[in-house]
């Protein structure tokens, strides 16, 4: 089993590091930005290209090509905003980077700025994390004070200021256009697109990056060991590492950082967090946050894969899936923002997924008729069910349900509220179908397992 290999979380949790400047600067920090000032802004976007890093807020897109979509000939100004919103339940990473080391972010963003011409950005925070922000706020003091941020930076001619906008607490502003109508003042409606692409028509109509803490994080670590070096971790089209956040029902939960694809799902369960709790075994996992469809242990996944520039065969069981970007998609789900929710045999399936169905009914902006209605909808069915109302064909009215939202919605949120519900009842349909026969007491009450 590999190693873990911390680079972003390099400092986190150690004895005596705090997250003032001082002691950032004691171990080498923003020593990456003077360089990084003193280079052609072009040549930090190749370095982040050959870098081969993908988002780590969820989708996984290439860090690179977001940045080359900017419209760069409108003349317009160019923003960047920070996604700190970190709203997926089962995720915890980029919290303890904010509270901890806070100036890696900083560093990462001023660079970032820097290579695409950006004067003014914002840190979008959740609106539940307020000593983040206050955190945030004391590290940009210090950080302008130092000449690291705002009015030429380090004796340069470059300017740029970074200002912490906090959020009210709504999941949906963790979808970039939502985000961006937010800090515009707005209702956080999610924008169509086309033709509102944030690269073209972002915030106040104006060209604008928008990258998860994480992602900029590494764009620091890229500057200083250049994009090729930096595509050498991980594996080929799985750059760099990630952290992954393990919560449930293991013995060991927490935090943890590993090269992209070095690591299966099996060693990630079993021998990094310990293994199931004593006397039980693995029902279930979510791989990438709540909205991730589930897997169930057992099951077996065929099918060819391109390695390197050949195609081969594949043959896993979940225990052998490796926790990539392009692995858990060619299974059928997704290494989204890296929240690993683990599921034993002692979770009801039926009460699990209405603890998720009850948080998506509540965070649907209500912009979107199928959303705003099918959300409730499958709440109020897994409420009945549990409630002691169950019966037999009420997985294939879920799925309906959940059918007629995927795809017909503005933004993802009307993917996040129904993959759930398919791919539970999908792997757990006879637990749906026979879980009426469970609960013919009528004093049955929603479950409260702790799955996040």
């Amino acid at each position: 089993m590999p190693e873990q290999r911390r680079i972003i979380f390099k400092h986190i949790d150690s004895p005596g590091y705090t997250n003032d400047i001082a002691c950032y600067q004691q171990n080498g920090g923003y020593e990456t930005l003077k360089a990084a000032v003193l280079r052609k802004p072009e040549e930090l976007i190749e370095e982040v290209k050959k870098s081969g890093l993908r988002g780590r807020g969820g989708a996984g897109f290439s860090c690179g090509l977001k940045w080359s979509l900017l419209d760069r000939k409108s003349g317009k100004p160019i923003y960047l905003i920070v996604n700190a919103d970190e709203s997926e339940p089962g995720t915890f990473k980029d919290r303890y980077i904010l509270h901890q080391d806070p100036h890696q972010l900083i560093e990462g963003m001023m660079i970032t700025c820097f290579a695409n011409n950006v004067k003014q950005a914002y840190i979008y925070i959740r609106g539940e994390f307020p000593e983040g922000a206050r955190i945030l706020e004391k590290a940009l003091a210090e950080a302008r004070k130092a000449n690291f941020v705002g009015s030429n930076i380090v004796g340069t001619t470059y300017s740029c200021d970074i200002f912490v906008h906090r959020g009210a607490g709504a999941y949906i502003c963790g979808e970039e256009t939502g985000l961006i109508e937010s800090i515009e003042g707005k209702r956080p409606y999610p924008r169509i697109k086309p033709p509102f692409f944030p690269a073209v028509l972002g915030l106040y109509q104006c060209p604008t990056i928008v990258n998860n803490v994480e992602t900029l994080c590494h764009v620091k670590h890229i500057a200083a060991m250049g994009g090729e070096a930096y595509s050498k971790i991980g594996t080929p089209g799985n750059t760099g590492t990630r952290i992954l956040c393990v919560s449930g029902h293991v013995k060991r939960p927490g935090y943890y950082e590993f090269e992209v694809g070095k690591l299966t799902l099996g060693e990630l369960l079993n021998d990094v967090c310990g293994g199931p709790l004593p006397g039980r075994t693995f029902k279930a996992v979510i791989p990438g946050g709540s909205s991730a469809k589930i897997l169930r242990f057992g099951e077996r996944f065929k099918g060819k894969r391109k390695v390197g520039a050949e195609m081969q065969d594949y043959d896993w069981g979940l225990d052998d899936v490796p926790m990539d970007f392009d692995s858990l998609a060619m299974i059928g789900s997704m290494a989204g923002s890296g929240g690993v929710i683990v599921m034993d045999d002692s979770v009801s399936m039926v009460e699990a997924l209405a603890n998720i169905n009850a948080f998506y009914a509540h965070e649907s902006c209500g912009q979107c008729t199928p959303c705003r209605e099918g959300s409730l909808w499958m709440k109020r069915i897994t409420n009945r069910m549990v409630l002691g109302g169950a019966r037999p064909e009420d997985g294939a009215l879920l799925k309906n349900v959940a059918d007629q939202i995927a795809g017909r919605t503005i933004c993802a949120f009307g993917e996040a509220c129904s993959w759930p519900t398919q791919s539970f009842v999908l792997k757990f349909g006879e637990e749906f179908k026979t879980y009426a026969e469970r609960t013919k007491d009528s004093s049955a009450t929603l479950a409260t397992t702790p799955l996040v």
